[in-house]
């Protein structure tokens, strides 16, 4: 077992679906194994030979090799054992060394490493040296010199090192010994030497028998027989300018190219002198094909192409024979070596771990910084320079190239990713060799980040005001909320729940119920806008991943008044719809007699009250519509126990509009009213006053205020006239008395056209005739202490005016509701 830096075969990538840190080198392992070896043989351990400290949960896994099945990873150690019988020759061939190369990844929840690993399969000796044929037929003249070289055809062992052939025999005989030599190519062959003088007449032919042994243990062995004819003598034999030539072709060489001229000369004459060329018997067939020999001129051209990348020397026997009636032969070796031209671009291999189709890598957003993406692995069957590649990533900030060893780049990660912003990349890789002119491969690679559920769904908005009628049949629609998560799949599915709280003691999920689909909202009963004015809902919207995220949005049900609650009259106290109230003798028109007060549940417009009496009772009392202040329009006799009665009509401001009534029964009793107040009755002008707008009651005023004192003017204007006319008549007056003028003033006073009411004292009132007063001012009522002080306590505070003792008339600030009138006098 060994251990060594990374080679340059590393034919797959890696793509990392968990969240990893990434890693600045790679580990490579070496182990030797040998070829044959049973199935199940253990070749190494990883976990062992590399002393990792794994977790539990850590594991191998192996990610890709040329023959998948000659090799097995266990994922529990990285065990190494052999899947299947591995045939050396099969697989490698003639090389001198047969490595299986492999990556295997070792994996946790926090980390993960590369390792490749290279096999070597040694060579056991389990072929035979093997001669083309059983016979070498071999020709010889009997003039031949002693010490002639004779090239015998080559024995094939497809072992290697020192299992393949090391040395020959031949069988003893007197004549012929052999000539052990090493090619370029390092195959030993053997040529036939002639150690003494043949005489075809003596013997014309011999049988030998050849043996080729290579070096295992037990030795192996194969044999040919080697039949040599004599010929009979021919003087001079051709001989080569030189018995070896070795020349250089570049691969990218055309059909016909000359490589060489032979030239043997032969000094005899005629036949035996003239000289042909070809091949030795022993040249292979391949050579045949590559190479071409003009059998008159010995110009050897190319006749097929050649490649540096399969082989790069070749080495064969030429032979000049006269053409004499026993021919002599020569024989020139020629080698030629194969000179490597950049005619191949690179070769370039992506291999994510994770790949549903071809081309495509798939990385987790929720992969960090530097995390590896892929392996991109290059190959340029040339050599030298022209086999050297460089490897650039275009594309996208996001990723970046980093060489992993020799010719072996990983593709990393250069920040977080988000799938939601970019969920696919488009990459292109370029390799470009260092040859003149270089040769370059584009490829083009697509990197697909798959989701993590890293979003919350997230509502349109965070509070959702929504308003719903009371009143409303249960199963009733209120409104939809929608929350997006831009995850996909599970991870992008949204639920909703409804939070659960309590609402006047119930649960939520008994007043409305929420479609966990569609985020529909639903009520599940009649709202009562009087009970329940809003209703708060905490809505959850969830998605489907692991670990779930969640957000939440406030739903605010407004309930909506309805006019469905008619007003109520709490004063006075009804019993079976009606009530009683008193009346003392002898009250005067415009005395409060009472206040109707009602109470509706409704809010708004729809609580709006305005009172109103009947046609019955109009003759004798007047409501105020707003406060519902009940008036007398005339003066009550003193008959006690008269009973007056009418009905009282309450409206509120609905659409359509609800009304309550009410039967009020008014007894005269001999109750007197309070000395101390002054009561006022508001007149029928007043009344219809009251029923305008406020603006238009303004204007009046204010005209009327710049017609007074427009009147004033000219009135003042007037008399000084009149004053001076009356001074130029010699007709003086007494300023005192003019200043006095206490008569014009009482009269200004007292007049019915300049008051809006008339003042008499209490005593003095006109008993009830039926028929209605005519309009009257606040009432001057003497301050006698009253007997029934509870009486005058619910009477209405109104505006009093007192006459002083020198007859002036005050004014007391009116409390009273919009039927009080506040005059200057």
């Amino acid at each position: 077992m060994k251990r060594g830096c990374c080679s340059r075969n590393l034919h797959y990538c890696l793509l990392c679906f968990f969240t990893l840190v990434s890693i600045a080198t790679c580990k490579t392992i070496r182990y030797r194994t040998y070829e044959e070896d049973d199935p199940g043989t253990v070749i190494g351990t990883l976990a062992e030979d590399m002393h990792l400290n794994l977790p539990a949960e850590g594991s191998f896994r192996l990610m890709k090799q040329f023959n998948s099945s000659l090799i097995r990873v266990r994922e529990s150690d990285g065990q190494l054992s052999i899947g299947e019988r591995i045939d050396r020759e099969r697989i490698c061939k003639q090389s001198i060394t047969c490595n299986l190369a492999l990556d295997v990844v070792s994996f946790s929840k926090e980390q993960f490493k590369l390792i490749h690993v290279e096999v070597e399969v040694k060579d056991i000796n389990d072929n035979s040296p093997h001669f083309p044929s059983l016979e070498i037929p071999v020709e010889v003249s009997e003039s031949a010199s002693v010490g002639t070289r004779i090239p015998l055809e080559i024995a094939v062992d497809e072992d290697v090192g020192s299992n393949s052939i090391q040395s020959f025999q031949i069988s003893v005989n007197s004549h012929f010994s052999l000539d052990v030599q090493t090619r370029a190519d390092g195959v030993k062959y053997a040529d036939l030497i002639l150690m003494k003088e043949l005489d075809r007449e003596s013997q014309s032919a011999y049988t030998l028998e050849l043996v080729a042994m290579d070096g295992g243990s037990p030795s192996r062995s194969g044999s040919a027989m080697v039949m040599v004819r004599v010929l009979d003598f021919n003087d001079n034999s051709p001989v080569f300018e030189r018995s070896t030539v070795t020349v250089e072709l570049m691969e990218d060489a055309p059909v016909g190219f000359l490589l060489l001229d032979l030239h043997a000369v032969d000094p005899d004459e005629g036949a035996n002198g003239e000289i042909v060329y070809g091949f030795t018997p022993q040249v292979s067939q391949e050579v045949r094909q590559l190479f071409k020999i003009d059998p008159k001129s010995g110009r050897l051209t190319l006749e097929g192409q050649v490649d540096f990348e399969t082989k790069q020397t070749y080495e064969f026997d030429v032979q000049a024979q006269d053409l004499g009636a026993n021919p002599l032969t020569a024989t020139c070796k020629i080698i030629v070596h194969i000179l490597d031209v950049n005619d191949n671009a690179p070769a370039v291999t992506i291999t994510p771990l994770t790949s549903i189709s071809a081309g495509v890598a798939y990385i987790t957003e929720a992969a960090a910084k530097d995390s590896f993406v892929a392996l991109i692995s290059t190959t340029d069957r040339d050599s030298g320079a022209n086999g050297q590649v460089h490897c650039t990533l275009y594309g996208h900030e996001h990723f970046k190239l980093q060489q992993a060893y020799e010719d072996s780049f990983m593709i990393v990660t250069t920040s977080p990713l988000d799938r939601e912003r970019i969920a696919e990349y488009n990459l292109t890789v370029v390799a470009e060799d260092l040859g003149s002119p270089p040769f370059k491969t584009i490829k083009q690679y697509t990197i697909r980040v798959s989701d993590e559920n890293d979003n919350a769904p997230v509502f349109a908005k965070p509070v959702y005001e929504v308003s719903v009628m009371e009143n409303n049949a249960p199963g009733a629609y209120i409104t939809t909320v929608v929350a997006r998560d831009p995850d996909l799949g599970h991870n992008g599915k949204v639920i909703y729940r409804l939070a659960e709280s309590e609402v006047n003691g119930a649960p939520i999920s008994t007043y409305v119920s929420l479609d966990p689909a569609t985020g529909a909202v639903y009520a599940l009963r009649t709202f009562n806008y009087e009970i329940l004015k809003q209703l708060d809902l905490r809505i959850q919207a969830s998605d489907g991943g692991s670990p779930q995220l969640t957000s939440s949005s406030i739903i605010k049900v407004k309930i909506v008044d309805q006019n469905d609650n008619a007003p109520v009259i709490v004063n006075p106290v009804l019993s079976n719809g009606s009530a009683e109230v008193v009346i003392p003798a002898r009250a005067p028109h415009g005395f409060l007699v009472t206040q109707i007060k009602a109470k509706d549940a409704d809010e708004g417009v729809n609580a709006e009250l305005s009172f109103s009496l009947s046609e019955e009772g109009r003759s004798l009392f007047t409501i105020n519509k707003v406060t519902g202040e009940v008036f007398l329009t005339a003066d009550v006799s003193d008959d006690l126990g008269q009973v007056f009665k009418t009905v009282v009509t309450v409206t509120d401001g609905g659409r359509p509009s609800l009304s309550t009534t009410a039967t009020v029964s008014f007894l005269v009793t001999a109750a007197t009213p309070p000395a101390n107040h002054e009561v006022m009755q508001p007149s029928s002008w007043e009344e219809k006053v009251s029923r305008w707008d406020i603006p238009l009651i303004v204007i009046i005023v204010l005209a009327g205020s710049c017609t007074l004192l427009l009147a004033a003017i000219i009135t003042i204007a007037t008399t000084c006239k009149k004053r001076r006319k009356e001074s130029k008549a010699g007709k003086e007056r007494d300023i005192s008395e003019l200043e006095k003028g206490e008569q014009d003033d009482e009269e200004l006073i007292d007049s019915p056209k300049g008051n809006l009411f008339d003042a008499r004292p209490f005593p003095n009132a006109t008993p009830f005739t039926g028929t209605e007063a005519a309009p009257a001012a606040a009432v001057v009522t003497p301050e006698v202490p009253s007997a029934e002080e509870s009486f005058s306590a619910g009477l209405y505070d109104t505006q009093k005016r007192l006459r002083t003792a020198n007859n002036e008339v005050r004014l007391r600030p009116c409390t009273g509701g919009t039927g009080c009138v506040n005059t200057a006098l």
